[in-house]
């Protein structure tokens, strides 16, 4: 009787305490929620078993706490009803690929997005690291939750040293770990790029070589040629000088001569643009007579120095891939070394 009684005495301060809300919902014309979140307990009073409520409106404040090192984010899942927890990486993620973990561990997810405090929508491709400086909100099926990121202490600059030497050495790591398969398949492609490039240069190689020693032979005669005008040239001069003329009479002749010689270089120089220096002349000379025999042999110079240019780029690539120390250097910095 002593159980029964408290039992009774139990449910009647239950029915008062519920009369209020009771009255009010009496007297509202749209329902209202009285248990917003039902926190059941069983507890046993004598042989009875009781149950209490709790009224206690669900928080939608969460925020970020470290586990075994890494940020960890506690999210109550819509379809499933429970916490689940979130083991973030801020250095290799972004924030879509945290809005697909969510949707790929509920289904019932339709609609996820991260906004800031002042509602503007953060960027898929925004980094986590990024993102966890400052609070923020995360928006699942359209209930919105208030994300507390974790405080952080200002570090000196020893320490950023430190974490800066630690991700060069997992950077090298990771190279050592997974590139060599790449630099192999790397190799392979050059290699045929290079036999390819040999194949299509091997013909144009033999009518190049026979084009330019029919201009070095043409331009060897015509250096001789000039040797031999300048030898009659002076010889004549001399004969006039002394067997049939005076010198008062050669003497303005050869002054003409040599002036018009100046004025001869002086021409070459206007349209040329170079001083008239003799390696320079022959060389010009050299492909003066090398683009006139190509045009009579249909010879495609552009495209023989484009697929040279070509052979050249992919044999210094080569070189750099099997120069593991070169690999990350610019092109400039190698060849002022060398």
């Amino acid at each position: 009787m002593v159980s029964l009684g408290r039992v009774v005495k139990l449910s009647a301060g239950v029915l008062r305490c519920s009369l209020p809300y009771y009255t009010v919902a009496r007297n509202r014309t749209t329902p209202i929620k009285l248990l917003s979140k039902i926190r059941s307990k069983q507890l046993k009073w004598g042989h009875q078993s009781v149950l209490f409520y709790s009224t206690t409106a669900p928080s939608n404040d969460i925020s970020v706490v470290y586990k075994y090192g890494r940020p960890v984010l506690t999210i109550p899942l819509p379809s499933r009803k429970e916490d689940c927890l979130f083991f973030l990486r801020p250095m290799l993620m972004n924030v879509g690929d945290f809005i697909e973990d969510i949707q790929r561990e509920d289904a019932g997810v339709a609609t996820a997005m991260v906004l800031t405090l002042d509602g503007q929508r953060v960027s898929c491709t925004s980094s986590l690291d990024t993102l966890l400086n400052k609070d923020f909100q995360l928006v699942i099926n359209d209930v919105t939750y208030n994300v507390h990121s974790p405080r952080r202490e200002k570090v000196s600059s020893e320490h950023v040293m430190e974490a800066e030497d630690m991700k060069t050495i997992v950077h090298m790591m990771h190279m050592a770990m997974n590139i060599p398969g790449h630099y192999l398949l790397k190799e392979r492609d050059l290699l045929e790029k290079i036999d390819k490039l040999k194949q299509e240069l091997s013909p144009l190689e033999t009518v190049k070589a026979k084009l330019a020693l029919r201009a070095e032979s043409s331009t060897i005669r015509a250096m001789w040629l000039g040797m031999a005008l300048l030898s009659v040239q002076g010889g004549a001069l001399g004969w006039l000088t002394w067997w049939v003329y005076s010198w008062d009479v050669m003497e303005p002749v050869t002054y003409f001569i040599t002036y018009g010689t100046s004025i001869g270089v002086f021409a070459y120089f206007v349209l040329t643009k170079q001083e008239y220096i003799y390696p320079n002349a022959k060389d010009r000379q050299f492909l003066h007579y090398f683009h006139k025999g190509a045009k009579k042999q249909h010879f495609d110079v552009q495209r023989y120095n484009q697929l040279r240019d070509e052979l050249t780029q992919v044999q210094e690539d080569l070189r750099r891939l099997k120069k593991p120390i070169q690999q990350q250097l610019p092109l400039e910095q190698i060849l002022a070394k060398e």
